[in-house]
């Protein structure tokens, strides 16, 4: 992995950490939260596409295949928040978020099949050590009952959903532009939810001023600058590699929220982030993308 890949690896998974904080302080429902993330990042994107005239070539020349690929990877994307966000009505968030960590383990499957990508088994114990610190950090708050293993069946799909819409991008970025691939990603998904928010009958307009401030910032920092990182860098990178990376998060929503929402780090969640460094540091060293 070069130098600049690993700096942008590190800034996506800091930016895409702001996402639990948003989503915690806007007074929105789940489904609304998603689509106008999702809307507005698109909408952001969007000048540069219209603006530049080889980003319009570029989109035009897309055949069939290409686009809905692009266009399923952006529903995927969509279906990856319901299942997460309808997790949180059965389980905790710590269990939820936990069990989407296990989002490597389908990625190192997937890539074995898809694109023949084989792990030694040093990189494979650095993938379950930053699991395991994972489950350290949320394992207080997990439950045993009918209603939480709901949850954590949808959060476990949501994880392999995900996980799917990376393999995608892995095969389509190669032969496609950032900002044409984000556009009809992310407008793809945004379409999807506004339907889902039409069919559930969520409220889609009478919110504060506070939380429109805060579904910008959810669609700037999370996804322009956290989730559009991983797609400049899914052209190089393996599915994988960027699932590893993205378990930092755990580590950066426990630090953001210590920040900025005055939650404390408990000495659990202190060791699953070393643990979770350690594990990263290992699957790095020894998967043969340095």
């Amino acid at each position: 992995m070069k130098g600049k890949q690993f700096i942008l690896l590190i800034l996506g998974v800091l930016f895409l950490s702001s996402s639990a904080i948003f989503v915690k302080l806007a007074a929105a429902p789940p489904e609304v939260t998603a689509f106008y993330r999702m809307l507005f990042s698109t909408a952001m994107l969007l000048p540069f596409a219209l603006g530049d005239h080889r980003i319009r070539e570029e989109i035009s020349s897309f055949n069939r295949k290409k686009l809905g690929l692009i266009f399923v990877g952006g529903i995927l994307l969509a279906v990856h928040y319901i299942l997460w966000f309808q997790s949180l009505d059965y389980t905790s968030v710590a269990s939820s978020t936990v069990i989407v960590t296990l989002q490597p383990l389908f990625a190192v499957i997937g890539g074995y099949y898809l694109y023949q990508e084989r792990l030694n088994n040093k990189a494979l114990i650095g993938i379950l050590i930053a699991i395991m610190g994972c489950f350290i950090i949320g394992y207080r708050d997990m439950q045993l009952s009918t209603t939480a293993l709901i949850g954590d069946i949808l959060a476990l799909i949501a994880a392999a959903v995900i996980t799917v819409y990376f393999f995608i991008g892995q095969s389509t970025r190669k032969h496609s532009g950032l900002i044409a691939y984000s556009v009809l990603s992310y407008g793809s998904s945004a379409i999807f939810l506004l339907i889902y928010c039409l069919i559930t009958r969520s409220n889609l307009t009478h919110y504060s001023a506070e939380t429109w401030l805060y579904l910008l910032a959810l669609a700037l920092f999370a996804t322009i600058m956290g989730q559009t990182i991983f797609n400049f860098l899914i052209r190089w990178l393996s599915t994988t590699v960027i699932s590893m990376a993205i378990l930092g998060e755990v580590i950066g929503t426990c630090l953001l929220g210590y920040i900025f929402l005055n939650e404390g780090i408990s000495i659990n969640q202190f060791i699953g982030i070393t643990i979770i460094l350690i594990g990263q540091a290992v699957f790095i060293w020894f998967s043969g993308d340095k």
